[in-house]
């Protein structure tokens, strides 16, 4: 039967994660378990199962109810391919090996068994006071992380120059990026005739940071 229309056929890959275009992920599952977003599946073929993922132990648990961090995450297993994706965002693969990545845990769509993760809080003086401290994911190991981007995002060495940027627009940073809170408080600020870009954050040390063309696309917080 002929079928007319825009549609591509299934990519082939030797890599466990892989982009079948740039806005959908294909996951080989070989009896390993990856966690991801909750509400991510899009299709999958073969023996695949789900399961709620909760906060993966009793520190973490505490952690995500008292700094609000809303990142819900499903477990998934088997045999079988899974396809991710979420909200026709874009998706980027970042390869991790014994290291570390620090994450918008808005930008996170998966990971990969041999990874682990935990919540961080930036602290910056004023700014902190202000914010409330600003809360991320640090992921942790080896395998592949997919991440989620409002649109094509830009790679910025931070050892260059005094690097800033929106807290909803930085996606995610190398190990060795150090981070704090920066505020630009004054007396328009206090009347109400400030820029709207009041608090931000600043990285500095050595190694890269990923930036989306966005400020982020509202996503309802999924209970648990």
């Amino acid at each position: 039967m002929p079928i007319h229309g825009q549609f591509q056929q299934e990519v082939e890959s030797p890599d466990s994660f892989s982009l079948q275009n740039n806005k959908l992920l294909k996951v080989e599952l070989s009896q390993v378990t990856i966690q991801a977003r909750r509400g991510s599946m899009v299709a999958y073929q073969g023996q695949v199962g789900f399961e709620h993922a909760g906060a993966g132990g009793l520190g973490r648990m505490v952690k995500k109810a008292m700094t609000g961090e809303g990142t819900s995450l499903m477990k998934i297993d088997g045999a079988g391919e899974v396809f991710l994706a979420d909200q026709a965002q874009e998706i980027q693969l970042i390869k991790l090996e014994n290291d570390e990545l620090t994450c918008n845990g808005r930008n996170v769509l998966a990971f990969d068994a041999g990874i682990d993760w935990d919540i961080t809080r930036l602290k910056g003086g004023m700014a902190g006071a202000l914010s409330g401290g600003l809360f991320n994911i640090k992921l942790h190991g080896s395998g592949w992380v997919a991440l989620t981007t409002d649109g094509p995002p830009l790679l910025l060495n931070v050892a260059e120059a005094p690097t800033f940027a929106d807290a909803q627009a930085a996606v995610c940073w190398s190990s060795g990026v150090t981070t704090q809170l920066k505020t630009d408080v004054n007396f328009k600020t206090l009347t109400g005739r400030a820029s709207g870009e009041t608090i931000q954050m600043a990285f500095g040390g050595q190694g890269w940071l990923l930036v989306q063309p966005s400020e982020g696309r509202f996503m309802p917080t999924v209970a648990g």
